[in-house]
C-alpha cells in the first residue's frame, strides 16, 4: 500500500508549456515513481484564476475529478461549469478544454491511460 498526501508532493509550474494560457498552471504527479511500469497516469493540476489549457485531444479516455474551486470544460459545441465532487469522462480523440472560471481557482485530478498522446487542436 502506499498513501501520498499532496501537500508533500513538489509543484511543477507548467505555465509556459504551449498547452497552457491565461495563467499560472502546476502539477503534481500523484504516482511519479509508478509512471515507469503502469498503465495509468495521475496529475493533480491547480489553476489559477482565469488560467486554461487549449483545445487538445488525447488518444486515451480521460477523467477528471474536480477537488476545488470552480472550473469550466468544455467540447466545440458547449462549456459546462464544474465544482468539487463532480467527475468528468472525456472519450478518447473528444476535442476539449478545461481550466479555471474567471472569478475562482481551479484544481483536478487527472487520470488516464498510458501510453497516450495529446494534441493540441487550437
Amino acid at each position: 500500500m502506499k498513501i501520498v498526501n499532496l501537500n508533500n508532493v513538489e509543484n511543477t509550474d507548467v505555465s509556459k508549456q504551449p498547452l497552457f494560457t491565461g495563467g499560472t498552471v502546476q502539477t503534481q504527479f500523484v504516482l511519479e515513481e509508478e509512471f515507469k511500469t503502469d498503465k495509468i497516469q495521475i496529475v493533480n493540476v491547480k489553476f489559477t484564476t482565469g488560467a486554461r489549457n487549449k483545445f487538445h485531444t488525447h488518444t486515451r479516455k480521460q477523467v477528471l475529478v474536480v477537488t476545488e474551486g470552480k472550473g469550466i470544460v468544455a467540447d466545440r459545441e458547449k462549456e459546462y461549469k464544474l465544482e468539487p465532487g463532480m467527475v468528468v469522462i472525456i472519450p478518447a480523440g473528444e476535442d476539449h478544454w478545461h481550466g479555471a472560471a474567471k472569478n475562482s481557482s481551479f484544481a483536478h485530478l487527472s487520470i488516464i491511460g498510458q501510453p497516450q498522446e495529446m494534441k493540441i487542436t487550437e
